[in-house]
């Protein structure tokens, strides 16, 4: 992370209590669910990389100031151009609108940073993740920190042990972040994943763990 978007240093944190989403009681909430299956969003995956970063960096209506500087951000390119970092994207026609992007190592995906340039656009792009996750075999979404934005999916806060625990075990899974877009009747009708595909694999899930 770095202080702000302007400081060039960079540092590394390793919290007492740690945020993550867990896969298997991923919460959504009614009107998001009715949002995906009308695929008000097509949903990208590995499009717009750096776009998405970008847009992440930049200071919006809740907040003045990012963590994300230029050091940090071409990083993530590199890992990008290395098939190591992902984006999920939001696009209204040919909009962008919304997204996030982060990590996979293994069977952990380590989720960075989401924006919203239109109503529920990242909250979309998540579920999409989180199904792209279960399908793909990942055991660990891990957020880092815990906001109000993502405890109302589910997400909470593991000692550092637990989630070393869990990292060590993800870290040794193979998992595929694109297995998702071969499953059989998960295309819409632009190609990419549909709502109604990704509602009934979070509702599955739920009702199986």
């Amino acid at each position: 992370m770095a202080d702000s978007r302007d400081d060039p240093r960079i540092f590394l944190l390793n919290p007492d209590l740690r945020g993550v989403l867990p896969l298997d009681s991923f919460h959504v909430p009614r009107r998001l669910r009715r949002t995906i299956r009308q695929d008000a969003f097509e949903i990208r995956v590995d499009t717009a990389f750096v776009d998405v970063v970008r847009a992440c960096a930049e200071p919006g209506p809740d907040r003045e100031d990012t963590w994300i500087n230029e050091r940090i951000a071409d990083l993530y390119v590199t890992l990008h151009a290395r098939g190591d970092a992902h984006s999920i994207e939001a696009w209204r026609g040919e909009r962008l609108v919304g997204g996030l992007y982060g990590v996979a190592l293994g069977g952990a995906f380590f989720g960075e940073s989401m924006y919203a340039h239109e109503r529920d656009a990242s909250k979309v792009a998540l579920a999409h993740l989180v199904a792209r996750l279960i399908v793909g075999g990942f055991l660990l979404l891990d957020t880092q920190f815990i906001t109000d934005h993502l405890r109302q999916f589910g997400a909470t806060e593991i000692s550092r042990d637990q989630y070393q625990a869990m990292l060590a075990s993800a870290r040794t899974t193979e998992a595929d972040f694109y297995s998702l877009d071969s499953v059989a009747g998960a295309a819409g009708a632009s190609g990419s994943v549909s709502g109604t595909a990704v509602s009934e694999i979070l509702q599955f899930r739920a009702q199986t763990s």
